[in-house]
This record gives C-alpha cells, sequence and structure tokens, in this order.
C-alpha cells in the first residue's frame, strides 16, 4: 500500500525477487534501465493514463521518472516524480514534491515574480502608448518632408549650377560674374538654412521620443537587475543533499563546476528531485530511470514510453554532486572501449589504408581518452604526414574508414568527398515498421545547444542535409535499410532515421534518439571512388555484422 505521506510505493516481495536488485545505482547519462524501473515505470503510466484531465497537457511531452529505494525497514519501492509542472501544481499525489516550491503564493519568488510582471506591464503600455506611437508616426513623417524638400531643393541647385556653367562658356563682365557667384553662395546658404529649419523642429520631437525612450530604458534595466538578482536568490533555495548527507544549493554546485549561472528551470527535473526525497527521509537509493510521455518536441527527438538519460545542460553538475556517497555504475561508454574488439585492414597501398572500424571506437581522439583509429594509425604509419582522416565515422558506428598516408593524398581525397564523388551505402537495423519502400530525406540540421552532442533539426539554424534510403527488408516489427548520404552531417542518418519528419524509426540501439540494446545497429558496409593517385576504381565493402 502507498505510503501517501512520503509518496513511497511498496513493489512486491515476489517482483523483487524475480527482477533482482541493481548492484550498484544507475550511471544516469547512460544506462539501460533495471527491470525494476521498468516494473516502477508502469505503475506510474497506468497511473497517468487514469488521470484524462492531464492528457491534453501531456500531449505536448513531459519528462518523468522513477527511484527504486530501500526504506529503513528494508522494504523495496519507488518513488515516482515529473520535470517542472503539472495541471499548474509541483505538488501532487503519487508524486514526490519539489525540491523548492516555487508556486507558494506567500514565497518571495512568487511576490518579486508578480513585481517583474508590474514591470513588464509598465514596458508594454508605454510601448503601445498613443503617446509614443504619435511622436514615432510625425517623427517618420517629418523625416520623409524634410527629405524631399532638401532633395528638390538640391535638384534646383544642380540645374542652376549647370546653367551658370553654361553661361560662362561666353565672355562675362565682372559685374556678371560676381552675380552669378552670389547667386551660387545664397543657394548654398539657403539649403544650409533649410537644414537648420528641418533639424530644429525634428529636434523637438526627438527631445520628446527621449524622454519616453529614458523612462523605458530605466524599466528594462530594473527589470534585468530583478532578474538576475531573482535567479540567483532562487537557486540559492535549491539546497541539495548528497548520499553523504552534505548539502549545497544549485548557485553554488554550478559555479564550482565550472558551468556560471544555471539554466532556467535548473532543479526541477525529476532526477534531482527523486534523489532529493529519497535523501531527505533516509532511503537508499537503488536505481534510476526517466522516461517520455506525449508528443516528441520541435526540435529535439523524444518518443513517447522510451527512457531517456538524464539532461546535461540542467543536470550533470546537480547529479555529480548528489552522487557522492553511492555506489555508480561506471560510464558504459567509457568501459565499452576498453573491449571492443580490433579494426582490420580492408585495403592498403602506399597512399591510403581502408580499415573497418569497429563499433565503439572513436575516429578520432576524445574527451574519454578511449583508443582511436587515429592512434592506431600514428602507431602504424609513424612517417605519414598530414591529417591522416579523411572523414569520420560515429563511435557507435562500425564499418570503412578511409586514411591518407600524405598531406597531399588527403587533400585529395578531401576534395572528393566536398565533390560528392566518394559513394557511400550504410546498413542500418530501424526500430519500426517503414511504410514507404525508397525515397529521400531532407532536413535541416544542427547541433542542440543544450543537449550535447544530440543534434537537432531547426530550420532558422540548421544545414541542409540529404541522405537516399531503400527499404530492403522487415521482420518482426524491424526495417532493415541502405542509406546512401548525400551529404555528411554530424548524426545525418541517426536523426533522418528517428525524426518524424525522416522515417519516424529510430535506428535500433541508438541511446540518443531511440532505445538502448546491445550495439548501435549501424553499418557503413562499402565504398567506392577513383583513387586519386593510382587513378583505379576502388570498390569496398565490409560484411554487416547483424
Amino acid at each position: 500500500m502507498t505510503d501517501n505521506k512520503l509518496q513511497f510505493h511498496p513493489i512486491a516481495e515476489t517482483v523483487v525477487k524475480e527482477c533482482g536488485l541493481p548492484e550498484q545505482f544507475t550511471y544516469p547519462f547512460h544506462y539501460i534501465p533495471h527491470p525494476l524501473c521498468i516494473h516502477a515505470a508502469e505503475q506510474v503510466k497506468e497511473y497517468i493514463g487514469k488521470h484524462k484531465e492531464w492528457h491534453a497537457e501531456l500531449e505536448a511531452g513531459k519528462m518523468f521518472g522513477v527511484l527504486i529505494a530501500r526504506n529503513t525497514e528494508g522494504k523495496v519501492g519507488f518513488f515516482a516524480a515529473f520535470s517542472g509542472i503539472l495541471d499548474g501544481k509541483n505538488n501532487l499525489e503519487f508524486f514526490v514534491p519539489p525540491v523548492y516550491d516555487l508556486l507558494d503564493p506567500a514565497g518571495f519568488f512568487k511576490l518579486e515574480e508578480q513585481a517583474i510582471s508590474d514591470i513588464n506591464q509598465s514596458i508594454r503600455r508605454i510601448e503601445e502608448s498613443p503617446e509614443l506611437i504619435s511622436v514615432q508616426e510625425k517623427l517618420t513623417c517629418l523625416k520623409q518632408q524634410s527629405e524631399k524638400e532638401l532633395y528638390d531643393y538640391k535638384t534646383q541647385m544642380i540645374s542652376a549650377k549647370a546653367l551658370r556653367d553654361e553661361k560662362r562658356k561666353d565672355k562675362l563682365t565682372s559685374e556678371e560674374e560676381a552675380a552669378l557667384i552670389k547667386e551660387s553662395q545664397f543657394m548654398k546658404a539657403q539649403y544650409k538654412r533649410m537644414e537648420k529649419h528641418w533639424e530644429n523642429i525634428m529636434n523637438c520631437h526627438i527631445r520628446q521620443e527621449e524622454r519616453i525612450r529614458l523612462e523605458l530604458n530605466r524599466l528594462k534595466q530594473e527589470r534585468r537587475q530583478r532578474s538576475a538578482a531573482l535567479q540567483e536568490k532562487l537557486f540559492r533555495q535549491f539546497i541539495l543533499l548528497n548520499a553523504h548527507g552534505t548539502t549545497k544549493d544549485i548557485y553554488t554546485i554550478f559555479k564550482e563546476y565550472g558551468r556560471g549561472i544555471p539554466p532556467a528551470g535548473t532543479g526541477e527535473c525529476a532526477a534531482p528531485k527523486l534523489l532529493q526525497h529519497a535523501y531527505r527521509y533516509h532511503f537508499q537509493p537503488l536505481a534510476m530511470a526517466e522516461f517520455w510521455w506525449g508528443n516528441s518536441p520541435l526540435n529535439e527527438i523524444r518518443r513517447h514510453g522510451n527512457f531517456y538519460p538524464s539532461c546535461r545542460s540542467k543536470c550533470e553538475p546537480l547529479l555529480k554532486y548528489m552522487l557522492h556517497g553511492l555506489d555508480v555504475e561506471s560510464d558504459p561508454l567509457t568501459e565499452e572501449t576498453m573491449h571492443m574488439q580490433q579494426l582490420s585492414v580492408v585495403y592498403e597501398d602506399k597512399w591510403i589504408t581502408v580499415v573497418n572500424k569497429p563499433g565503439g571506437m572513436l575516429s578520432v581522439p576524445g574527451k574519454l581518452h578511449a583508443p582511436s583509429v587515429l592512434q592506431w594509425a600514428r602507431e602504424h604509419y609513424p612517417d605519414a604526414d598530414g591529417p591522416i582522416i579523411v572523414h569520420r565515422l560515429d563511435m557507435d558506428t562500425s564499418g570503412l574508414l578511409i586514411l591518407a598516408k600524405s598531406k597531399d593524398t588527403h587533400k585529395r581525397l578531401q576534395d572528393l568527398f566536398e565533390k560528392r564523388l566518394i559513394k557511400k551505402r550504410y546498413i542500418a537495423l530501424l526500430d519500426g515498421n517503414v511504410m514507404t519502400k525508397e525515397g529521400f530525406i531532407r532536413l535541416p540540421i544542427c547541433s542542440n545547444p543544450n543537449e550535447r552532442p544530440m543534434q537537432m533539426v531547426d530550420s532558422n539554424y540548421g544545414k541542409p542535409s540529404v541522405t537516399r534510403y531503400v527499404v530492403i527488408g522487415k521482420t518482426n516489427g524491424y526495417t532493415r535499410v541502405a542509406f546512401y548520404p548525400l551529404t555528411g552531417r554530424t548524426h545525418q542518418l541517426r536523426l533522418h532515421a528517428a525524426h518524424p519528419e525522416g522515417l519516424n524509426a529510430p535506428i535500433l540501439g541508438d541511446r540518443l534518439y531511440g532505445k538502448q540494446a546491445r550495439r548501435l545497429y549501424l553499418h557503413a558496409e562499402s565504398i567506392m571512388f577513383i583513387h586519386p593517385m593510382s587513378g583505379k576504381r576502388i570498390h569496398l565493402t565490409a560484411t554487416t555484422p547483424f
């Protein structure tokens, strides 16, 4: 029976015995959900499904989380949480409370938020005021009038000068020449008088506009200062616990982590809420998972019901701190690179080498300090000059990769890539049923600044990406596809497969855009090009390992 006070939901001992207990706590940024987490998530989904009044709101999408924990009496159960607010509340039955209650009407946040809202209304009133609109329209009208009058007079001056020049072709008396000079001087002086006249008229209205603008700027400056102060004060109210029982506020955690000011909404995600609640009531955290409910956001890819890692932009500094004192799993990415198979050489001559890169191996060194193709190449070709790596494959992608042994060869191969004269074929197993037989996918892609290394579709900032695809088989809800990329954007094939405007079926094992599996089922199977040095036609294949 659920403990309504603690929102703790016991799990039947038979289920615990069947699933087993986790040996270590979940590494939140890359994990396969423990069976107990899956069981708890199903309970949460069932609960959400009963609340029809939430469904319209949840269609827009929301992250939920579950934390498997053991109470002081040894009973195993779970806590549940949602990110942000739900139904206009952040305190709801069944779910753990927020770390800090932003919605408390008597709290400083709501009071200061109202003060800032009042400033916003004052700014809006001034910007939409008849006085400001009138003076702006008057200035626009006066500017047009002055420009026309000055332009017309300038035209007269040019015509008058042309007549004077024509008269000077004949012999003039000194009196006639003096008259022409006087006329010229008068017109120039008159032009300056006209400029001054319009300047005086304009200045009167400009001063009126400046007076209004000064008040606007004062209000906007006050809004900036109060907003910044409110954010800092707010983040200092989010005081987090870790497994050692020590406390630290979000503002300090981010500062010590080297991240600067926390993004808006930090501390309101499901994962920090869950850990905070468990620590507060002396529960032992055992495992955690987060899942998405609803439609995918416009730019990111989130699939209803799928589990996802914790966000790094808001949660990484917090969770790194909050997990202190727990026995946490190692980062699987680091661990996997230590046990990966060796790469093999598919083709080699005195200019190039083509290797079959295993999944889990980096193309070039990264933050993980794990083995890479470039490191391997430097060891095997110590005399090679130039960058060596001509193109890259994602760490999780296996398949063919071309290496250049000289700077000149590297440049020529890059020219072939830029001219799209190197043809590649990838094989992928997609988690879903693709209805069309073949076609093209065209999406604008750019990096997601809040969730690196993920990419996103963005019509404003994305670069064009094009992939041709051909369905080559279907079985048990999976679709085998051949991809022929015509551009080479980061994560292009993974995004084209998963995005609703692409094939809407993520590559199996895609931990970023789909579901975790044994591996990423994407393989660079073949490559074809004209050798830039020998002129021979090269066509190489590497058998798809799935």
